[in-house]
């Protein structure tokens, strides 16, 4: 792991710059932008990319079920392919390795648009493609960061290397809001193509840095492959990892719930257009698709609003422990409200303020809980955490859409209750979760928490 300078020496005007928005050191500036860049393409690329999953899937009947279920077949496929990933991880360096991983995804994307394009029905598996790329591809990019830091310079810093995510999400929103109706849905996908390819310049730019400047043996280190230990193994041999997965689970149980209800609910409005003659059935996925991107956009823009100016604050001031309960407090209160309150209104803004807490604050604590952890566990046991029991949340939330579907025919209010009873566990797992980050911090030799 890299060292970091002593923050009394003499700061560089990039570092003083910096430093409005967190506690960065003399030396960290150059690093510190490179890496809040690259994600800042990724996230953009993805949300290039969102309105058209969302204008394929959702522009066909039962569309909001059919993308409910279809997060569950993402974890189905994820069994297979963490341990894959880890296999792969295994063999190569930690830079041949996000290489290759990149580089498929990104060959994939001129496939899909010319499917997309000769109108066959590629919105399912589009679906499946963007949620695997979405986990895995970002999951590998703050395993990356935390391999870079040391515990101490991480809890400092990833606030700032976060806000290039915040960003990124924004102006992807941005961009593909406006080029949508100049280029057309589908012609996204080429657009994120190029961005991603930029991005994994950018990658190999600040690789090349490090092992530039890195310790002979740093640097062999670096270029080896990344342990034999199998994903799943490392997690659930763990208490610590467990109580991560735990936390992951019911967060995203919670929040894939609620964006059934928001989609359901956008879905019958575009019907109740079309029904009026407002609206005609071939521009259903273009309604869809510019709901979203300005849903997206504000999303994002509040949450880059608060990974600026809050959350670096949040995290010195009350520590990881108690910024990892943030999220749940806040989607209590606002579950809370939607179930007396069911309204499109009022759930728009419900999810407003759970995704734009979730994308900034939470998503930032999250990384930095896998800074007292192994290297190995940093990039296998993460790729578990943040892409399988992701999806395995998702799955949850599949059985309980069919549940209070075809069952219990609940409304908007039946399932903000039933996501007021979750986020009331996901408090007590995050309690825990704070509590163990808060030993194994302390376990940690001088400087290194």
């Amino acid at each position: 792991m890299a060292s970091t300078l002593p923050a009394a020496e003499a700061k560089l005007p990039l570092d003083r710059l910096l430093s409005l928005f967190a506690e960065v050191h003399r030396g960290e500036s150059a690093r510190l932008l490179l890496l809040a860049f690259n994600v800042f393409l990724i996230l953009t690329a993805y949300y290039v990319m969102k309105p058209v999953r969302e204008a394929l899937i959702l522009a066909q009947p039962g569309g909001a079920e059919i993308k409910s279920y279809s997060m569950a077949l993402q974890a189905v496929l994820l069994v297979a392919i963490v341990p894959a990933y880890g296999a792969l991880a295994a063999r190569l360096s930690r830079r041949r390795l996000i290489n290759a991983v990149t580089a498929f995804f990104i060959a994939c994307l001129p496939l899909f648009y010319l499917a997309a394009e000769a109108r066959w029905h590629v919105g399912v598996v589009f679906f499946l493609w963007i949620g695997i790329f979405s986990l895995m591809v970002i999951a590998q990019f703050w395993a990356y960061a935390n391999d870079l830091y040391s515990p101490e310079a991480g809890k400092r810093l990833f606030a700032v290397i976060a806000f290039g995510a915040s960003a990124g999400a924004v102006f992807g929103s941005y961009i593909s809001g406006h080029l949508i109706g100049i280029l057309g849905v589908h012609a996204m996908l080429l657009v994120a193509a190029a961005i991603l390819g930029f991005s994994l310049m950018v990658f190999n730019l600040i690789d090349a840095r490090e092992r530039a400047e890195g310790l002979a043996g740093r640097r062999r280190a670096e270029e080896a492959p990344i342990g034999n230990g199998n994903a799943f193994a490392l997690v659930l041999r763990n208490r610590y990892l467990l109580l991560i997965g735990a936390m992951v689970l019911l967060l995203n149980w919670v929040n894939a719930t609620g964006e059934y209800v928001l989609s359901s609910i956008v879905q019958r409005a575009a019907e109740e257009r079309i029904a009026a003659g407002t609206l005609t059935r071939e521009g259903e996925g273009a309604f869809i698709g510019a709901f979203y991107a300005e849903y997206f956009q504000v999303v994002n823009i509040i949450g880059m609003a608060l990974q600026l100016f809050l959350v670096s604050r949040i995290v010195k001031l009350v520590g990881v422990h108690v910024a990892v309960c943030v999220l749940p407090v806040v989607a209590l209160g606002s579950y809370a409200v939607a179930a007396l309150l069911p309204s499109l209104a009022v759930v728009r803004w419900v999810k407003t303020a759970e995704n734009s807490v979730d994308y900034s604050l939470q998503n930032t604590v999250r990384q930095m809980l896998f800074l007292p952890t192994t290297r190995e566990e940093k990039y296998k046991a993460k790729q578990v955490t943040d892409s399988f029991i992701v999806r395995a949340g998702d799955v949850l939330s599949s059985a309980t859409v069919f549940v209070g579907t075809a069952v219990l025919a609940l409304g908007t209010s039946g399932f903000a209750w039933i996501n007021v009873v979750l986020v009331t566990v996901w408090i007590a797992v995050a309690v825990l979760v704070g509590k163990e980050f808060r030993r194994r911090a302390a376990s940690l030799p001088a400087g290194g928490a």
